[in-house]
């Protein structure tokens, strides 16, 4: 085990969170409504309703999976001054079945239907990234390593998209370029080796993990040499991922944290565990994205 104290993985703070939610929310909003405010009258289809009429409205799921997004639709409606009254039947990181009832939401119809889009929008999205992030999960449940996201993210949105891997069990990965170190191949040709760029990293910033990157055998016992304190093995076939847990098992108390990443997917993930890494990083859990289907009706 690793004596060094990792800090490594990124788990949102409640308050960075909210802050996020409230500046994304409002971009959406804007981007339907138009105008500088927020303004349901915007909507020029819903003024086809009466203005004081009030209705039930429930948002129904199509599809099994993990729920996330409970505060994006609570902000949603929070930033247009509505009454509405929610009523949730699911919390984020629970399953849901087809056909469930997750919310039933009574206010006035113009609100609920301005706001129809923007919700769903939201809780479908961040919903299919927990929903195939717990499929993976479940695949590593009889292995001790562990999984994590990337920064492959949507732009805007990695906060959230982080969060959402949470909800389905996963683990984050560094947040952004300011919370560990990661060297990559460019890093690594633009310093001149594997080993300067890790001292150099050490000189920078005292007590931040180092993680670097390696494509090769021989670089990865570079990697060992220098100190990392994690070694991503980048796109490994499985006979090298075995050669480099078997190596970094010898060395006892001075032994690194290992990640596998590259290429990996529902079918060759549980083989790569098997080696015995610490952790396998998966891009695709948050840039290729299945959202899960929803709606909303009146009742």
């Amino acid at each position: 085990m690793n004596t060094y104290n990792v800090n490594l993985y990124y788990q949102p703070k409640k308050q960075n969170i909210n802050n996020d939610i409230q500046e994304i929310v409002s971009r959406a909003l804007l981007e339907d409504l138009g105008g500088n405010t927020i303004d349901v009258d915007n909507d020029i289809t819903s003024r086809l309703l009466p203005k004081d009429d009030q209705v039930h409205a429930q948002i129904v799921t199509h599809e099994d999976g993990i729920f996330c997004g409970k505060q994006w639709v609570e902000e949603i409606f929070n930033q247009l001054n509505s009454k509405i009254i929610l009523e949730w039947h699911v919390q984020d990181s629970q399953n849901i079945s087809a056909k469930q009832i997750l919310c039933d939401a009574i206010g006035p119809s113009r609100i609920l239907v301005s706001a129809e889009r923007t919700i769903l929008n939201f809780i479908q999205m961040l919903s299919g990234v927990a929903t195939k992030v717990n499929k993976y999960v479940n695949l590593l449940i009889n292995s001790n390593t562990q999984l994590l996201d990337t920064r492959k993210t949507l732009p805007g949105l990695r906060t959230a998209l982080k969060y959402a891997v949470v909800c389905g069990g996963g683990k984050n990965h560094r947040q952004g370029l300011y919370d560990a170190f990661l060297i990559k191949e460019n890093h690594i040709t633009a310093i001149g080796s594997i080993g300067k760029a890790i001292k150099k990293a050490s000189s920078i910033m005292c007590g931040i993990p180092i993680e670097i990157e390696v494509e090769s055998l021989n670089e990865f016992m570079q990697a060992l040499e220098a100190n990392a304190n994690i070694i991503l093995l980048d796109n490994f076939n499985i006979k090298n991922i075995y050669q480099a847990v078997k190596i970094n098992k010898k060395r006892n108390k001075k032994r690194v944290l290992l990640e596998a990443s590259g290429n990996i997917n529902e079918n060759n993930i549980m083989q790569i565990a098997e080696t015995g890494v610490d952790y396998i990083s998966v891009g695709s859990l948050t840039k290729h994205i299945h959202s899960l289907d929803f709606s909303m009706k009146f009742v």
